[in-house]
């Protein structure tokens, strides 16, 4: 065998062995996704058709040629009782919701863990715990009387009592605190010989080096306000006020008060808007969503 041979024999590339175990993971990662997305999927196809075929088949597989009339019934046609209220104006006030939710929460939780990490509080630890414990309380379970507090307060049918009774975040501000534990010490001491305040340091100094934290946290906290059903439900008699996860529901009450067969496509449609601004911010926050997380734990 020549040299140039045996070189070319070296230079082969070798055949990578399939190991058990790695066939395994993603076998079980394939089926999880299939699990996820075949009911998405499924969703997506019946919206295509018109009402009367769902209701006489149920869901279907394929697709037909209704989808295009059933998203302009959802988003410009009225779904309420009153006849005033479509898809666009509560594609609107969940996203006022949302967006609302996760800005208060993250502003509430910087702050709560500022004064935890920073600030020598005799009783901090204390504190922090004592919010910290809340995560074991669901909105369910104190739901009636916050629901006190802001009738007593005249917050009903109003943005501000959708959002501001529900803005403390114990999660949120355990992932600050973490974060700004990491920050190193000498920092602050820089910052403090420079003259730098409590408040020029918070704004000039945590909040640029937060940025993928306050990311990561306002992807979850979204999610989380978008998804809100129970607390806009009690809240919001108001029509004009009602998100798109009650207007789901809506569709089939007025229907069905109608005594008529509901708009299941329609309201397939309206399903897949409502998971559209969700899938989009997760997207476009990917990267910082995870280096977010990574970094709190440091």
């Amino acid at each position: 065998m020549t040299k140039t041979e045996t070189n070319k024999g070296q230079n082969a590339p070798r055949k990578r062995r399939i190991k058990l175990e790695h066939l395994l993971d993603h076998s079980i990662l394939i089926l999880g996704s299939l699990f996820m997305l075949v009911p998405v999927y499924l969703i997506i196809a019946t919206s295509s058709f018109d009402r009367i075929t769902v209701a006489r088949k149920g869901l279907q597989y394929t697709f037909s040629d209704q989808m295009a009339e059933n998203f302009r019934m959802a988003m410009f046609e009225s779904t309420s009782f009153t006849g005033t209220v479509d898809g666009f104006t509560m594609l609107m006030n969940s996203l006022i919701l949302g967006i609302g939710f996760a800005i208060g929460k993250i502003a509430i939780s910087m702050m709560a863990a500022y004064a935890i990490v920073y600030f020598r509080l005799r009783f901090a630890t204390f504190a922090f715990w004592l919010i910290f414990t809340t995560l074991l309380l669901p909105l369910e379970v104190r739901i009636l009387p916050t629901y006190e507090i802001v009738q007593g307060l005249g917050m009903i049918n109003t943005y501000s009592g959708l959002i501001i009774p529900l803005i403390a975040s114990a999660t949120g501000t355990f992932f600050f605190r973490q974060f700004f534990r990491s920050v190193p010490e000498e920092l602050v001491e820089a910052a403090r010989i420079d003259g730098a305040g409590p408040v020029k340091f918070f704004i000039d100094i945590l909040v640029p080096l937060s940025k993928t934290m306050i990311a990561a946290i306002f992807i979850i906290m979204f999610v989380v306000g978008w998804n809100q059903y129970l607390w806009p439900t009690l809240i919001t008699t108001d029509e004009g006020l009602f998100t798109l996860v009650r207007g789901i529901k809506q569709i089939m009450l007025v229907i069905a008060d109608n005594n008529k067969i509901p708009e299941f496509g329609v309201a397939m449609a309206l399903a897949i808007i409502a998971m559209l601004p969700p899938v989009l911010i997760v997207l476009f926050f990917q990267s910082w969503f995870v280096k977010g997380l990574v970094e709190s734990d440091k």
